[in-house]
Parts: C-alpha cells; structure tokens; sequence
C-alpha cells in the first residue's frame, strides 16, 4: 500500500525539478544524469520497501460486529403437575365409621369377642357370599379372627383373592327364657248376707308358667258408678256369710274363687267392669299380667 502511494509522487517531485532547471530547446547531458539518478532510486525504493499484503479484489469495507446478547436466558420449563398416585395396600383393611362389635359368628346370638373402633384398622382375612360380614383379625387379640358386621364398614384392597367363609353353626342359648305370665278371670257368682252386703266371686285360672303372690282389683259399678278396690299379697274366697278361705299364692296350672270387696247396694242386674292384675311379687312387684272383663250378676 506505502509503495503504491510513494512511488508516484516522488516521479512527480523530480520531473518538476527536472522541468524547472533544463534550458530551453532540449535535454542536457545533466538532465539525463538527474534521470539516472532518479530511476535509481526508486529502483532503490522498490527493493528495499516491505512485501505488501497481496489484494485479491476491492477491498472490503470493515465488518461491522454483530452484536452477541449476553442474556440468553432459557425459557422457564412449563411444569408438569405432579401425578397423585392411589396406594393399595397389599392386604384387604378395613375401618369403620361406627363402633361396630367383633363375635364368634356372624350375628348377635354369637358370642362378642372384640370390638373394632372408629380409627382403628383390622386386616381383612375372608367374608361370606352376602359380603355384609367380614372376617378380620381381631384387634383386641391379633392372633385370632371374628365376624365383623359391614354395615358401618370400608374395606380397601384386594378382596377378590379373599377365602369365603362357612358360618358356624348358630349357638345354643345359654339361658333360660322367663315364662310368659297368663291367667284367665271370669263372673262365677253374685252372693250376699244380711247384715254385710253383696259381694261378686270371680274364677282366676292360672295357665302361664310362673306362680302369683299378690293381686290388685278393682270393680265399678257403671250404673251408680260405684268403685271398689283391693290389693293384697293373698286370695281370700268368702264362701258363706261367716267363714272365708284363703291362699297364699295362686301356683301355674292352678285355680281359685276369689271374692271382691263388698258392695253396701244391691248391684244385681248392673253392668259391672272388673279389672284384675297379679303379680309374680309381693304389692304388685315382679312379672304382672292384667285382664279386664265386663259382666252383668
């Protein structure tokens, strides 16, 4: 680039210099040693100036840098919701929502023999085909099942590799049913005696299975609307106008006369209502039965 700029212009410098001092009408002797000279020394020039960088085609304008962003952030990765996985137990739980009793047996006549509370799990070890009772392990002793009804119950796991279970035979009842009390009452006769008064006898007939101790009647008269009354821990039979049987008790299977308190009025031809109560007890305690009759003497 130097030697392409320089080289020119001092050829000018000299052919100036040369033009100002030559005479006029030709070229002198120096004028061609001044030439000489001048060739010389770009001669001179020539070789002693550096090796040039070598041009190819038009130079290039100096690119401009493009400008890098130092800021590359990486978009913020969309985040996948976390999946809820729904963990099944490997064996069969169960809970209840109910305090719900654990027995021998499927039902109540089978003996309790624990008790699965709200909050606390049991393993699920079979059922029967119904599904409503299952077999668990029983929480108050592990190492032994019972029945626990499913009502109240939630069951989670597999239970369709669970054994069915035969329930066992129903129990026999350990204790002994209390006999119904029963009797039957019914207008025997109307009686009376100067001097006393009337008197109505009924006929008690015990068919239950328990005997009676005591009594509590009540007649009423419903045409004078007349009430009388008894309570007693005996059964008094007046069998004449002076004499009178009496029994403690009125034994099952047995039966007896017994009077009414005494009317003061004749009520013959009267409607009469007669309500009577025994007792297995003493003053009317213990098991009692009533019945009610309505009879004209």
């Amino acid at each position: 680039m130097l030697k392409a700029i320089l080289k020119p212009l001092l050829s000018s410098v000299l052919l100036i210099a040369i033009q100002a001092c030559a005479p006029p009408g030709g070229v002198t002797p120096e004028a061609n040693t001044i030439n000489t000279a001048i060739a010389q020394t770009i001669v001179a020039l020539t070789q002693t100036s550096g090796p040039g960088i070598p041009i190819t085609g038009d130079e290039s304008p100096t690119p401009t840098p493009s400008l890098v962003p130092t800021d590359t952030q990486t978009p913020s990765a969309t985040l996948s919701p976390t999946p809820i996985f729904t963990f099944t137990p490997a064996v069969p739980l169960i809970r209840v929502s109910v305090p719900t009793n654990c027995r021998v047996g499927p039902g109540i006549p089978y003996n309790r023999v624990g008790a699965l509370l709200v909050g606390d799990v049991a393993e699920v070890v079979g059922h029967i085909p119904t599904r409503n009772y299952w077999i668990i392990r029983n929480p108050d002793r592990p190492n032994e099942t019972c029945w626990l009804w499913g009502e109240y119950a939630t069951v989670t796991g597999n239970t369709g590799v669970l054994p069915i279970f035969t329930p066992p035979p129903s129990p026999t009842p350990t204790f002994t049913p209390t006999p119904n009390p029963s009797f039957d009452a019914a207008f025997f006769n109307l009686k009376s005696c100067t001097g006393i008064g009337w008197w109505v006898d009924f006929e008690l007939e015990n068919h239950g299975g328990i005997s009676f101790n005591s009594i509590a009647l009540t007649v009423r008269d419903t045409v004078n609307n007349t009430v009388l009354s008894l309570y007693a821990d005996d059964f008094t039979n007046r069998n004449g106008c002076n004499a009178s049987a009496t029994l403690g008790s009125l034994p099952a299977g047995e039966e007896l006369l017994l009077s009414s308190p005494i009317f003061t009025t004749n009520p013959s031809a009267h409607e009469l209502y007669a309500t009577i109560t025994l007792c297995s007890g003493p003053r009317q305690s213990g098991i009692c039965t009533t019945e009610a009759i309505t009879f004209t003497p």
